[in-house]
């Protein structure tokens, strides 16, 4: 009797404690930070345009190539595609359906890819322009 009493109370303790820091909590929300833009120096910014640019659109590149190549293509949506019927053919329906939204997702990775083309070029030719 006395243990379930005991632990009534603390139980209703517990409730009462959290009850009041939730409200607490909702009542002084923080406030979300705000960044300062980051400043480059003309070193920086060159280094950031010569060599890390180019690498990033070459590897965007490289991998829009090889999502939308062949069934031949190691990676692309078509080799899921072909991996997927392979798999189906030997009655492994599971796997198959596991390939061919593996092969969705990594189609729907080309728009991303898309979008991602158009910042790195904005980018290109906003920040990084030739100085004659």
């Amino acid at each position: 009797m006395r243990r379930s009493m005991a632990l009534g109370t603390s139980v209703v303790v517990l409730m009462s404690g959290l009850a009041g820091s939730t409200t607490a909590q909702a009542a002084d929300p923080t406030p979300s930070p705000s960044y300062a833009p980051i400043t480059l120096s003309p070193e920086e910014s060159q280094r950031l345009c010569a060599d890390v640019l180019p690498k990033l659109i070459a590897r965007r590149e490289k991998l829009a190539t090889r999502i939308s190549g062949g069934a031949d293509v190691k990676g692309s949506a078509a080799w899921l595609k072909a991996r997927a019927a392979k798999q189906r053919a030997k009655g492994h329906e599971k796997v198959a359906d596991k390939l061919e939204k593996r092969a969705e997702r990594r189609g729907a990775r080309l728009e991303q890819l898309g979008k991602i083309k158009t910042e790195l070029e904005a980018f290109k030719t906003k920040h990084c322009q030739v100085v004659k």
